[in-house]
């Protein structure tokens, strides 16, 4: 009997399988955060304004806002392992060439193509974690997974920060394309082999994520996802330059934006732990809606003296750390609304361009309040409104298909 397509050739489910995917996506998630502590440094040297910053912060998303559902095609004919590789390759060659980039209109075309490697990277993940973690360690393999962008905030920004106390931006950016070749020949050592649809299957597969496609519970999923990401990535992208206005250095401030996102991380490895113990995914997304509203009134609403900017910075990383339970609780599920005869892949696919268009739009649609209202003390109205919306589209998606059950048993 041929082997159906997607089924891998050995079982390779082992811990140091899915850990390696995880180091993949922290490694693809260095090239979108590489840029944040490098921003001022590149206005000046490029000059170019405020809001075009938003979009050099969120261009990096395009290729996710219109090619997940591509992706996950790509990766019924090719496999999900060459496509994850195929990615790390796109990172390499948008990181090399945005290293030599002489002008900002060439770094903006470089940071899509590394956008197009960060979205193989993401759409294959959560799928590879699944079907590689042993089924006892699999709510927190999903855990770890969802914590990779906070792992990379944490690691990108802060290393970034202080490499450019000493090297160039652009030979920072060629380091990091080195870097990123390493865990390819891990990968092909640890994560088995799937077996491609093949182009003869394509029909097939297309059926399948037009199947996906129509499912309107997927769709509510990835809009949960996107009233997260639209306001994450814009307060911490933007964060190094916040702190700058207050005076604090390059080094102090990157490592405070570094602490921020890495307590994403930890948040999302607790949440984990909270969903292998049975917690209810309903709650925790509408805690994580609500604890983001109030700390992000309590990050901007006010205009804190220099000798009390401790207060925002423990309400912006409690922003980060509450914020996490969404990522979290929807990778554990999202995987699971494929309907039947769907792709699951296809169902990550249209979840990570809506969390891409979230990511896109967050630091533009921040940085043209901020340059409305002259500052920055509006724009937890942004953020409180995303969070409203995440909650009761919640309510909806709990309501009309209980999917948070998936999520008490791995």
């Amino acid at each position: 009997m041929a082997r159906q397509a997607g089924m891998y050739r050995v079982d390779q489910r082992t811990n140091t399988a899915w850990i390696m995917i995880v180091a993949t996506g922290v490694v693809a998630g260095l090239h979108i955060w590489k840029l944040s502590p490098a921003l001022t440094v590149i206005q000046q040297e490029f000059g170019f304004s405020l809001i075009f910053s938003g979009v050099l912060l969120g261009v990096v998303q395009v290729a996710g806002m219109v090619g997940g559902l591509a992706v996950s095609l790509l990766s019924e004919v090719i496999s999900q392992r060459r496509t994850l590789v195929l990615g790390l390759l796109l990172l390499v060659l948008g990181s090399a060439l945005g290293a030599l980039a002489p002008s900002a209109a060439l770094l903006l075309a470089t940071r899509i193509i590394e956008g197009a490697g960060v979205i193989m990277v993401t759409v294959m993940g959560p799928g590879l974690v699944r079907r590689h973690a042993p089924a006892k360690n699999l709510n927190m393999a999903v855990g770890w997974w969802a914590a990779y962008m906070g792992m990379a905030t944490f690691i990108g920004v802060f290393s970034t920060a202080l490499a450019l106390q000493h090297l160039p931006w652009h030979l920072w950016w060629g380091i990091l394309a080195f870097t990123t070749l390493i865990p390819i020949p891990l990968i092909l050592k640890f994560v088995g082999a799937d077996e491609p649809s093949g182009s003869a299957a394509l029909r097939a597969a297309g059926k399948r994520i037009a199947i996906t496609a129509r499912a309107g519970r997927v769709w509510v999923s990835a809009l949960i996802f996107g009233c997260y990401t639209v306001q994450w990535m814009a307060v911490v992208g933007f964060l190094p330059t916040i702190y700058e206005e207050f005076g604090l250095s390059a080094v102090v401030g990157g490592l405070a934006s570094a602490v921020v996102g890495g307590l994403n991380a930890v948040g999302a490895i607790i949440c984990g732990g909270l969903l292998h113990r049975g917690a209810n995914g309903r709650t925790l997304l509408s805690c994580g809606f609500a604890l983001m509203a109030l700390t992000s009134f309590i990050t901007f609403a006010f205009d804190y003296p220099t000798h009390l900017l401790w207060i925002q910075m423990i309400a912006v990383g409690l922003f980060s750390l509450s914020g996490a339970t969404i990522p979290t609780t929807m990778t554990r599920v999202v995987v699971d609304l494929a309907p039947p005869g769907g792709s699951a892949p296809a169902s990550m696919g249209l979840t990570q361009q809506i969390f891409n268009i979230g990511n896109f739009t967050g630091p533009m649609l921040l940085a043209s309040m901020a340059t409305l209202t002259g500052g920055w003390n509006a724009t937890w109205w942004l953020t409180a409104a995303f969070c409203v919306l995440g909650v009761l589209l919640t309510r909806l998606l709990s309501r009309k298909n209980s999917p948070f059950s998936s999520t008490q048993h791995a």
